[in-house]
């Protein structure tokens, strides 16, 4: 299969959408993913028309300073949970003003893994206008397969919200 747009890549999907739906801006939280899913979404030319940034925030410091995640979330349910990609995601979208946004926290293993919190175990949020949508996902697998699986779902969800997004911005234009 060749890397055309007709191969289907997410990245590529997400350009497409995007091309069509000027202004709508995206950018990305990433913990577990290290800079993967920026990576993806930046190696299709011309994303900075529309791909605002990413912060890779891997330690708890960074999710907290940088992207405003309640140290009592950090405290009582952890990085890897529901709440901080929630916290993340928003943060995301609030440091750069972005329209939609994407985070990703988990634990890729092969270490980190507690009983509660197995390898594998990710968190991806997707932030609009609309709201935070979070998934929990048990990816199986070693780090590598662990980290393109939550890439791959993240990439997803942008995609989704993409399509949300421009059929909500349809809808009110034609009702105006």
């Amino acid at each position: 299969m060749s890397d055309s747009p007709a191969s289907g890549k997410l990245e590529v999907q997400l350009h497409a959408l995007l091309a069509n739906e000027r202004g709508i801006t995206v950018a990305a939280a990433e913990s577990c993913t290290g800079g993967e899913i920026a990576h993806r979404i930046t190696s299709v030319a011309g994303s900075s028309d529309y791909f605002l940034g990413s912060v890779v925030a891997y330690a708890n410091s960074a999710k907290e300073s940088i992207l405003g995640v309640p140290a009592d979330v950090l405290a009582s349910v952890g990085a890897v949970s529901a709440e901080t990609a929630s916290a993340m995601v928003e943060g995301a979208r609030r440091i750069y003003g972005a329209d939609l946004a994407v985070a990703s926290t988990g634990i890729a293993g092969p270490g980190g893994a507690t009983a509660r919190k197995p390898v594998g175990l990710v968190y991806l949020a997707v932030s609009t206008s609309d709201g935070v949508r979070v998934e929990e996902h048990h990816f199986p697998g070693d780090r590598t397969s662990v980290v393109d699986a939550a890439v791959e779902r993240a990439l997803q969800l942008l995609v989704e919200a993409v399509r949300d997004v421009a059929t909500s911005k349809r809808t009110i234009e034609n009702q105006e």
